[in-house]
């Protein structure tokens, strides 16, 4: 495991539900979770796909590391909805902690766990229903509890020259939106003034912040942020990209990413779609994107999109 800040520090800066209080209940939840969390950083399983870390040594009490920009999408995620709402009444400060620390979260929650009001199952069921749910956020769970084991996904394992063909980072300011572990920032630091990495998980920041220092970087500065609400002015950067971050919103992720690249400047997307002609695809290429197909190891192709802006097109 790579020297990182203590899991307790990190714990207690992170779970901040905005009422200035724990309850009793979490801070003893606390205890196990770090010692859980400590577990499976020194042994969990690499299992590749989506499969990134064995969740069925994994205590549910790790929700409580999830974030809230995560916490929001959760009515939008695949997790089997009868499960969670087991998973839930058997750990009430793991709903207590969704509950205040996404207050959207609320109604929802009411409906689901109304809606699944059956008797309390046995232990047996309860867990069976614990790793359904945490197996279907292994991705959120790996962000938080180890990036490291994110950063050795083979997917990442794509041409670096891919990126460098359509972006000319010599002596440029860039930003990289949904940094994540620097797949993009890296290849940018290589060449480019200083990089500005957005990315909205504490944990894959402090990751990323570490291994630039690792390697050599003194350009790369990793920021909070989101592509929705991109936190630069006006004609901030040269260069604006981003890997596996844009289509949940495009109008308004768009509008952001012309908002901060500075006039002729350049939108680059990398890998920014599958290889398919779906609507996302359909909404850059209306925008005078330019785009080309690429193979991302163990993940098949992938298209990337790339635009030259001008004073006019920043619909």
């Amino acid at each position: 495991m790579p020297s990182e800040i203590p899991l307790d520090v990190y714990i207690d800066v992170h779970i901040d539900v905005h009422t200035g209080v724990l309850p009793a209940s979490l801070n003893k939840i606390k205890r196990a979770l770090i010692t859980e969390a400590q577990n499976i950083i020194t042994g969990g399983i690499y299992l590749g796909n989506l499969d990134w870390i064995d969740v069925s040594g994994l205590s549910f009490n790790t929700m409580l590391l999830l974030e809230k920009m995560q916490l929001d999408y959760l009515p939008k995620m695949e997790i089997p909805r009868k499960e969670l709402a087991v998973a839930l009444k058997a750990n009430p400060a793991v709903e207590w902690y969704l509950r205040h620390k996404t207050a959207g979260l609320n109604s929802w929650l009411d409906a689901l766990l109304q809606e699944y009001a059956a008797p309390a199952p046995s232990r047996k069921k309860v867990r069976q229903a614990e790793a359904a749910v945490l197996d279907g956020i292994n991705d959120w769970l790996v962000y938080v509890v180890n990036p490291e084991l994110y950063d050795r996904q083979d997917f990442l394992n794509w041409d670096s020259q891919e990126l460098r063909e359509v972006a000319d980072f010599q002596e440029r300011r860039v930003i990289d939106l949904g940094a994540g572990t620097g797949r993009l920032t890296l290849v940018a630091a290589e060449q480019a003034a200083e990089v500005f990495a957005v990315e909205p998980i504490a944990r894959l920041r402090e990751y990323l912040q570490k291994k630039a220092g690792n390697q050599g970087y003194n350009n790369i500065y990793v920021v909070d942020g989101l592509i929705e609400a991109i936190p630069f002015p006006a004609d901030f950067a040269d260069i604006v990209m981003g890997g596996h971050v844009f289509g949940e919103d495009c109008q308004q992720e768009y509008r952001e990413m012309a908002r901060v690249v500075r006039p002729v400047g350049k939108l680059v997307l990398c890998p920014g779609n599958n290889d398919c002609d779906n609507e996302i695809h359909d909404f850059l290429v209306n925008r005078g994107f330019n785009w080309s197909s690429f193979l991302e190891p163990g993940d098949g192709l992938k298209r990337k999109y790339w635009k030259r802006m001008s004073t006019s097109n920043s619909d």
